[in-house]
């Protein structure tokens, strides 16, 4: 029995030691790190949403999350580091409320999810539409009538079926004729105001304005 415990105690005795101190280094670093809390908002990321859907929600969730661990590692986090994620494989047209949990928010090793706000949250979901719209543009400053044409006339646009129905054309960035006495080209973007609505392939527009003339312009350089 001497001769067993001499050869526990005594074999590699200085390696041993060693161990034991870094052990008891280790343990009083952790032990003297403080447990700390922090808020933080992240966007909530729609993950696998079907193909033949869109999102007809005009207002993208963000949640407010509470975060907790030891202090030094609270002070590394970064909100990159956070990610809220909802799979949307599995929904269809219409309404539905979603629960959002600790399962749904990935956080780096050793922090917990203390708290998650909003708990719940509600979407619409929409078939995807696809149609052509004109491009009317948008005149500000001496609006006399004048000719007034955009190269090119329409624009291809995409979102929930229900919105895409609702468009009447698109529209470009304000162009001000003011200074314009003869003729004058400019280039310009062209946009749908509902931001659940996408130019498909967006590209300059060339709007030409001819000062003078009996032709007809856009509706807004009436006004």
């Amino acid at each position: 029995m001497p001769n067993f415990m001499q050869r526990v105690f005594v074999h590699n005795f200085w390696l041993k030691l060693i161990s034991l101190l870094l052990a008891i280094g280790l343990w009083m670093v952790v032990a003297r790190d403080p447990i700390a809390e922090v808020e933080m908002k992240v966007p909530i990321e729609f993950r696998n949403l079907p193909g033949n859907l869109e999102i007809d929600s005009a207002s993208f969730t963000e949640a407010q999350i509470r975060i907790r661990g030891p202090e030094r590692a609270i002070r590394r986090l970064q909100t990159s580091d956070v990610r809220a994620e909802i799979d949307l494989a599995s929904v269809s047209p219409g309404e539905r409320t979603f629960d959002l949990t600790g399962r749904h928010v990935h956080v780096p090793q050793d922090l917990e999810v203390v708290q998650i706000i909003p708990g719940q949250f509600h979407l619409s979901f929409d078939d995807r539409e696809t149609r052509t719209v004109e491009v009317i543009p948008k005149l500000t400053g001496n609006l006399r009538k004048a000719k007034v044409t955009a190269d090119p006339a329409t624009v291809e646009i995409t979102g929930p079926r229900r919105r895409i129905a609702a468009v009447e054309a698109a529209t470009t960035d304000p162009v001000d004729v003011s200074a314009v006495t003869t003729r004058a080209t400019f280039v310009t973007q062209a946009y749908v105001p509902d931001p659940l609505i996408q130019v498909v392939h967006p590209t300059p527009i060339r709007v030409t304005v001819i000062m003078g003339t009996s032709g007809e312009g856009p509706e807004n350089e009436k006004k």
